[in-house]
């Protein structure tokens, strides 16, 4: 893989793409990781573009995959750490990937509420449970 320092020799070249072959050509040019993409509309507002709404699905996975990370660590369940590149999914692949995301989500944060839940219930019967032992005391002294 190489890098894209200044010194280094640079071609600039212009794709013409079809739209269904584009994500395919992107894909494989961003795992390669030798391309630079240059905007040729920087007066465009980021809200007009094309494909603003898979950006926007993509950093919402990457909001939930952030989420389950925090989670891991907080846990200190430890993580296999791959080393290798993985390719870029397929669409129909990203769709199944955001529904699963959604419901572990989903399924994380309610586990979170009932661990919380619990947590207090617990502190609440052992301060029940000190307030007894200490009243019995007093009223076994009478």
């Amino acid at each position: 893989m190489g890098s894209l320092f200044r010194s280094e020799e640079m071609t600039l070249c212009q794709l013409f793409l079809q739209s269904e072959a584009a994500y395919a050509c992107v894909a494989e040019l961003g795992e390669l990781g030798l391309v630079q993409f240059r905007d040729l509309n920087p007066d465009v507002n980021a809200f007009q573009r094309k494909f603003v709404s898979e950006v926007r699905r993509c950093d919402e996975m990457e909001r939930k995959l952030r989420f389950f990370e925090k989670e891991i660590k907080k846990d200190d369940i430890p993580v296999l750490d791959i080393e290798e590149n993985v390719e870029a999914p397929q669409p129909r692949e990203m769709i199944d990937m955001e529904a699963k995301f959604e419901k572990l989500e989903n399924e994380l944060k309610e586990v979170n509420t009932n661990a919380e839940a619990l947590k207090k219930t617990f502190l609440e019967l052992t301060e029940l449970k000190h307030i007894l032992n200490k009243t019995q005391i007093f009223f076994l002294m009478r």
